[in-house]
């Protein structure tokens, strides 16, 4: 199929792949989107390549220029660069109803999964299992953010400005831990970035007619939710609104989110301990889909203390509240992508946001691997998963399972 198709979707036979202007089975695209969720682990960089080989090469859906474009769209917008990516390829093929559902079938399971997750202590309580048996996952989730924090450093890091925009983000970060201070580093970042720019004609003019109502929504939620959450002492209302916040305030994928989230809900609010935190991050790396699922683990972690009903509820929060801007963006912002890339200023910001953003995972490291303990053996766990993962012959499933197994036989 060629690039910029836009066949209604129809129950006839399904399109062999690069056969032109064929419609294209629902079930067919989700059963594609399926295959995606189950075979892309680690961060949005990894997803690509997943994306790339069943979305491209061997269905066609739409040709690697564009895939390339749409990877630099979502890389522009806050939120889960990945989900939103694999989302605007449904929007492609099949209009907004496919976009939706295409969501649903690429981060429902991995979703799920961490709201069962969310009762692992609780789990473990009842069958008096010492939670030792969890001590390798925090030093090894510590490893998985290390080695993240290197690659994206070192793709961010191009020239003595971002250098300096790397270390801002990473220093204002370290000592201050409220939660505005990530909005405000992000935004100065790419500020820098548009004004020391020497480029002519950054803030071209273009004719745009995006669908306003999707803004009007994301700005809403945003608001609204504040507005409420100051107004009420409601434990499900506070939980919509910070993960709702989480997902405008991060660009990329769940590594960045992890900075923001660990300040708020372990040293802000001390809904959990820094171990359990790090327990389901260190989960979460050893399932496919996107990173963002976490949120379910914390959400029902955070509403602890009650009906198991209520810890569903808040792993649901979660879920919706992290994910729901980045969807709505993604449905305001594709349908006028090719004028939007035409803005110079949008794509030179981005240098600085990336930059910062790079600064907070790496203090991220620092600070949890601090809060995790410098025992001998968390810090050989730390550097076996650093190893490992360098390596890349080791699957990230796999060493989430030889953590768990050391814990159970140390």
């Amino acid at each position: 199929m060629r690039s910029g198709r836009t066949d209604p979707l129809s129950p006839g036979k399904d399109a062999p792949a690069g056969q032109g202007n064929r419609p294209v089975r629902r079930a067919v695209f989700l059963k594609d989107v399926f295959l995606c969720a189950l075979g892309a682990y680690g961060g949005p960089e990894a997803h690509m390549s997943v994306f790339l080989d069943q979305m491209v090469v061997r269905r066609a859906y739409l040709d690697e220029a564009d895939l390339i474009e749409l990877i630099a769209l979502c890389s522009i917008l806050p939120g889960p660069t990945s989900t939103q990516t694999l989302v605007a390829i449904g929007h492609k093929v099949g209009g907004p109803r496919l976009a939706a559902l295409t969501m649903l079938v690429w981060a429902l399971p991995a979703l799920a999964v961490m709201t069962i997750l969310s009762f692992l202590y609780q789990f473990l309580a009842a069958w008096n299992i010492s939670f030792g048996v969890l001590r390798y996952l925090g030093p090894m989730a510590v490893g998985f953010i290390l080695v993240a924090a290197y690659r994206i450093g070192r793709k961010v890091v191009t020239d003595a400005l971002t250098m300096l925009l790397f270390l801002f983000g990473a220093v204002t970060t370290y000592f201050i831990r409220a939660p505005w201070i990530f909005p405000a580093v992000l935004l100065l970042g790419g500020a820098a970035s548009v004004l020391l720019a020497r480029e002519p004609d950054m803030w071209n003019r273009v004719r745009l007619s995006p669908p306003w109502i999707y803004l009007v929504l994301f700005a809403l939620f945003a608001l609204g939710g504040l507005f409420v959450e100051h107004l009420s002492d409601s434990r499900p209302v506070l939980l919509f609104e910070s993960f709702y916040r989480y997902g405008y305030l991060v660009f990329g994928g769940g590594q960045v989110v992890v900075p923001v989230m660990h300040s708020d809900l372990v040293q802000h609010w001390k809904f959990m301990t820094d171990q359990e935190f790090l327990t389901g991050y260190g989960l979460v790396q050893g399932l496919p889909g996107p990173m963002f699922s976490f949120a379910a683990y914390a959400g029902g972690m955070v509403a602890r203390g009650g009906s198991a009903l209520r810890q569903v509820f808040g792993a649901v929060a979660g879920g919706v509240g992290i994910f729901l801007p980045g969807l709505l963006l993604i449905y305001f912002v594709y349908p006028v992508w090719e004028g939007l890339k035409q803005i110079r200023a949008v794509r030179i910001s981005l240098r600085g946001i990336n930059a910062v953003a790079g600064g907070l995972i790496a203090v991220s490291a620092v600070i949890l691997m601090r809060a995790s303990g410098f025992q001998p053996d968390g810090l050989a766990a730390t550097a076996l998963a650093v190893g490992l993962l360098a390596w890349g012959k080791i699957p990230a499933p796999l060493i989430v399972l030889f953590a768990l197994c050391a814990g159970i036989v140390f």
